[in-house]
């Protein structure tokens, strides 16, 4: 049973009782902005680190000697207010890989694609049961001093896979996120801003495409990737070695019962979206610019030009990276390392994204994409993040842990989890 998203947001009613009761202490204060976290793992760059990212932008390739006398490759990274410098390969500083609570992205504004969000779904709610697991999905955005604001139980308002599941055994509880991202935000020059947490879908579900688990060089088949030790991070989507238990919404729950999205969330769509005869919004990314599900104008910029599913310019390397393990045992596509962006192959740039007029922005917006192949979801952002999303009852077992079992990946057949 599928509704029309924006109609059933725009009619929900949510209470501020309500939103009391469920989120208790949560607060947004937006004239205090967002707090920054530490600029990683407590060590501070060394001059040669500093000076390895004169001149160069946000994820640039560097290489210096790190804090240890060792020699430190990796990109250039810098937290909110800091400056470049050169960052180790293998994601965020810090413990798990987890970003810093805000970052700006350092390169020029694109003047064309400043824009202002306020007045498009600022007033979108969302108050309904799900039947399927007995709770309530409830979630409220507004948009105030500059920031389009969310709290949110986590709770899907859609009909859902089995959890838990031989992949993924774990049940959805509800949480209490809260979330602000610009409301006037503007793109940068440059390759962007890398991001955990890519956006909240308008139903509260946060979006968050990467994985955990990682795989070791010494790897010699699938079971001995287990974990969150090694060099190689395993992709949940687009392979089928590693079964990580995923719903027909590309979903599935972590730990501590968050249930989350790694690609297109089916069940959100409309009639009209799924057969490719409307855009449909489904979300907000981490720097405040929209997020689209999958189809898009066959040329940008008009809108009268006919829909069809976009087109990324990602894709897998012609031969595998030095030190992995073997594809005889692990096929391409399994880890995040074996794709590659090549500017101009598809119909987006490498965070996803595009410029081009929208129902809800006839005049043109940037905005992103989620789609059918690698990075199903964005995972970077082109314009700077107020924060990453503030979760109130961390998660057992840690932020950001997945749970996946054997098997071949299969999911649910199309239809389920459809409403």
């Amino acid at each position: 049973m599928t509704r029309n998203r924006q109609a059933a947001l725009g009619t929900a009613v949510f209470g501020a009782a309500t939103v009391l009761a469920i989120f208790g202490a949560t607060q947004i204060n937006a004239q205090r902005g967002p707090e920054r976290g530490p600029p990683g793992d407590g060590q501070q760059p060394t001059e040669a680190m500093l000076k390895a990212c004169t001149a160069k932008q946000a994820d640039d390739p560097c290489s210096a000697e790190g804090p240890g006398g060792n020699q430190v490759t990796g990109s250039c990274f810098a937290p909110a207010g800091r400056p470049l410098a050169c960052r180790p390969s293998g994601g965020a500083i810090g413990p798990g890989n987890r970003p810093p609570q805000g970052q700006v992205n350092l390169g020029a504004p694109i003047e064309s694609t400043r824009a202002q969000t306020f007045g498009v779904l600022c007033s979108a709610q969302t108050d309904v049961l799900n039947p399927q697991i007995g709770l309530k999905s409830e979630a409220k955005w507004s948009c105030e001093r500059g920031q389009r604001l969310l709290v949110s139980n986590g709770i899907p308002d859609h009909a859902i896979g089995k959890f838990p599941n031989p992949g993924n055994p774990n049940s959805i509880t509800v949480q209490s996120f809260s979330y602000a991202v610009a409301a006037d935000p503007v793109a940068r020059t440059g390759s962007g801003v890398r991001v955990k947490d890519s956006g909240f879908a308008l139903n509260g579900i946060p979006f968050d495409p990467g994985t955990a688990e990682r795989c070791p060089d010494s790897a010699t088949d699938a079971q001995a990737c287990r974990g969150r030790e090694g060099e190689w991070s395993i992709e949940a989507l687009g392979q089928s070695i590693f079964d990580f238990g995923t719903d027909n919404n590309h979903a599935h729950v972590q730990p501590g019962g968050k249930y989350h999205y790694h690609g297109i969330p089916e069940a959100m769509l409309s009639a009209q979206a799924q057969a490719g005869k409307s855009m449909e919004l489904i979300g907000w990314a981490a720097d405040g610019f929209p997020i689209y599900a999958r189809y898009g104008h066959d040329l940008a910029k008009f809108m009268t030009s006919a829909l069809r599913p976009m087109k990324s310019s990602y894709r897998l390397k012609p031969a595998a990276d030095a030190g992995r393990p073997s594809t005889v045992t692990i096929p391409m596509g399994a880890f995040t390392q074996d794709y590659e962006y090549v500017a101009g192959l598809g119909d987006l740039d490498e965070c996803n994204g595009r410029f081009d007029v929208t129902p809800e922005f006839p005049e043109g917006i940037y905005h992103y994409y989620a789609t059918d192949s690698f990075p199903f979801v964005q995972r970077c952002v082109k314009g700077s993040t107020d924060s990453q999303p503030t979760v109130r009852r961390e998660p057992q077992g840690g932020e950001g842990g997945e749970r996946r079992g054997r098997g071949d990946g299969k999911r649910p057949p199309r239809g389920q989890g459809k409403r």
